[in-house]
Parts: C-alpha cells; structure tokens; sequence
C-alpha cells in the first residue's frame, strides 16, 4: 500500500498579487484547499525552501496568502507573476472556533502583519452581521505607509467602530497617534459572558495588549491570541515550534491567554 509523503507539497497557480505595503504582497492563489479561521498553510519552492503562512482570506476556489518580503524563501516569492506556480501544503493548526464567536460582543485588536490572520474571521461578519452582537477593531501600524489592507479597513469603518493607530504622524487618514495599547481604555466593555477578545501581533504587543484589556477585568479564558513562531514540519515532528510539551502548529497557533502566558521560551 502507498502512504501519502505528508511533506509533499503541491503545486498550484497564482492568479493575482496585490501590493499592501513596501515590503507586503497578497498573493491570490487557486487551490481546493479549504482553511479554517486564523489557519496556516506551508509555502515553498523548488530548491529554494519553504514558510509558514497565514491564510489572510479565502474563498470558492482560492485563498489569499499575504508575505513580508524578509529572507531567501520570501525573496523568490515576491519574484513570482500571476501565472505562475507556488507550491503549497495544508492547512495545519487550530484555527479560530466560529461557534465560540457568533452572538457575541467580539474586539479585535491586531497590529501590523498579525492583521492577516483574522482578515477572513472580520470579513465573515462583515458579510455575516446577524452573526456578532457587535465587533469593535483595534488596529495599530508603526506607520501610514505601513498599514495593511486599507480598502477592507474602508469598508469595515462602514460597519464596525474602527479605531487606527501608528506611532508617528497622528491625523493622517483619520489615524491616532501612539501605541495600540493606549486605546485599550477606550474600548466599549459588555457583559464578559457575552465577549471575546482577540489579540494577533508581534509577541510584545500582544503581552502588553492582554494586560491592558486584563487591568480592565476582563478575565483571562475570554482573551485569544494567535502564537504563530518558528513552525517547520507543521504536523508536530521536528519540535522546532515545541514549548515545554506544547507542538505550537498543532495545538495552535491559536490559544486562550490562560494557557499562551505559560508558553514562554
């Protein structure tokens, strides 16, 4: 009997890319692949290498994957054209629970890059509002020419209360300057039994983040982080995403904040 090599990734085509920022493309992919909210797939090309990926949207017959142009194997990605084939695998991990969402007061706060993972959940109530009792997005950039997606931000602004921040340059396009974590306090709090917080960024953002929403009592099993970090094999054998006994790209990468404070190199 053969057994499927479950490294073996597969080839598929590129049918549009879109520039976000300087450093940052979306990449429209046709492919079957079906992810969950705030999944990952395995990008990679011949002889080159390969990298862990949110999937930053989806639909019948592609998903959109959004790349930072940061080393060798995103360098040769950003050379690719519509066209052209990217070889993917997946999804892995454990995504976002949409049961555990629907009917609730939901805030998002996400900065810079850690917006990608949750662009596919905030667009699913944006297009599914009898969903949510009410979705509030905070969303932080170092910078204007750094902040990612701005046509989906226009149309959310349309629906839900948006709050932008960056560190410099307070005023442009409506943005508020300062870290993300000052306008934690302005966010509208509800009933906790009925809210969820999700928190996608950088690690240190993330951490200051949760204490913020934390000082304000809201307690620890209703804050979600994803804790996306040097995934490998992404189907639990290499360990390089291994903390303590936790297989991040199977357990994860997202996680209550009451088990991701423990999870700590």
């Amino acid at each position: 009997m053969k057994l499927d090599n479950p490294y073996l990734p597969k080839a598929y085509k590129l049918l549009d890319i879109r520039q976000e920022t300087e450093i940052d493309y979306t990449f429209r992919v046709e492919t079957d692949i079906k992810p969950k909210f705030g999944q990952f797939v395995q990008v990679s090309l011949p002889r080159i290498g390969e990298a862990p990926i949110s999937v930053s949207d989806y639909g019948d017959g592609w998903i959109d994957l959004t790349i930072r142009k940061i080393g060798k194997v995103t360098d040769e990605i950003h050379a690719l054209k519509a066209g052209d084939n990217i070889f993917l695998r997946g999804p892995y991990g454990n995504g976002f629970n949409l049961d555990k969402f629907k009917g609730k007061h939901i805030v998002i706060a996400a900065g810079g890059t850690g917006l990608a993972p949750v662009k596919s959940l905030i667009n699913y109530f944006y297009n599914n509002s009898d969903d949510v009792e009410e979705l509030e997005l905070l969303l932080g950039f170092r910078d204007p020419y750094n902040i990612m997606f701005q046509e989906d931000i226009k149309k959310w602004q349309k629906k839900f209360h948006t709050t932008i921040t960056v560190d410099n340059a307070c005023g442009i396009d409506g943005t508020c300057e300062g870290l993300i974590t000052e306008y934690v306090k302005h966010i509208k709090l509800s009933d906790f039994h009925t809210m969820e917080v999700i928190i996608v960024g950088p690690p240190i953002m993330m951490e200051f983040t949760a204490k913020e929403f934390l000082q304000l009592g809201v307690p620890e099993d209703k804050i979600w982080v994803s804790f996306e970090r040097k995934m490998s094999c992404a189907i639990g054998k290499c360990g390089h995403c291994k903390v303590d006994e936790v297989y991040v790209c199977l357990e994860g990468p997202v996680f209550k904040y009451s088990q991701a404070k423990e999870l700590i190199d």
